[in-house]
């Protein structure tokens, strides 16, 4: 390898609907790229005018079945041989930033990012949000739907960035209620539908219906640390349990109306 440097190589791809509350936070730290690539589903709020108010900003329009399949799209639409995939509330760090400026060609495909969680601002000790493989080369990389999420598929050595990515999703609790009801019928449906041997550990526990939000309580507020955050940490905790609850919900519900 020659050891270029990889920044001009590398395209941000941002999935936004209606991302108002997120999206400048998002392209203000992406304004070293050359070429940011948003899809969009149908975004009726200020969504596009923040996106084209950045110059490097190209917006495509799909209209959205999952998480994978736009971002498979978003692939098609990328011409460098990287792609940093974003979510809207994501934002990054200066250091990582930075650290993007120093990567140089070598044979790994994907870098894995860690994140420090924020609540409207306010950083937490800790999140239940794990890394994830945020910048990889576009050859051979493909996403695959798991539950209500996605996860990107990349053959070939991996790397770790030192520098985080911020989480900060700002959007209203009612939309956030909303979303997680049916991302709980999503995340049911793919439990009830994988063979259990290929379930992990904490996937295992959700199917049995009760577990998940006493243990995610417990462990957010005292083993992450949540309960010297503060109401910032609380209103995460409290997030979380909802999540698991409505997860425990809808898988005690379908054995409940099976037996009727």
């Amino acid at each position: 390898m020659n050891g270029e440097f990889l920044l001009d190589q590398i395209t941000p791809m941002v999935i936004t609907f209606n991302e108002e509350p997120n999206l400048k936070r998002c392209l203000d730290k992406l304004t070293w790229a050359k070429r940011i690539l948003v899809i969009d589903s149908g975004s009726t709020d200020a969504t596009l005018a923040i996106a084209r108010s950045f110059p490097q900003v190209v917006v495509v329009h799909r209209a959205f079945d999952s998480f994978a399949q736009q971002c498979n799209f978003g692939l098609t639409q990328v011409a460098t041989r990287w792609v940093l995939s974003m979510d809207c509330d994501y934002e990054l760090s200066d250091d990582l930033v930075a650290e993007l400026k120093t990567l140089r060609k070598s044979e790994i495909t994907a870098y894995t990012v860690a994140f420090v969680y924020r609540m409207y601002g306010r950083p937490l000790r800790g999140t239940l949000y794990p890394p994830r493989a945020a910048l990889y080369r576009v050859d051979g990389a493909a996403y695959r739907d798991e539950g209500h999420g996605h996860r990107i598929v990349v053959t070939g050595p991996k790397g770790k960035l030192a520098a985080k990515i911020f989480h900060d999703d700002r959007k209203p609790l009612s939309r956030w209620l909303g979303s997680q009801q049916r991302y709980a019928k999503q995340e049911v449906d793919y439990l009830q539908s994988t063979p259990r041997a290929d379930l992990g550990r904490v996937d295992k526990l959700r199917l049995m219906g009760w577990p998940m939000p006493i243990i995610v309580f417990f462990y957010a507020l005292f083993w992450k640390g949540c309960l010297f955050d503060g109401w910032a940490g609380w209103l995460y905790t409290l997030q979380r349990v909802a999540a698991e609850t409505l997860i425990a919900l809808e898988i005690v519900d379908r054995r409940v109306r099976k037996n009727v």
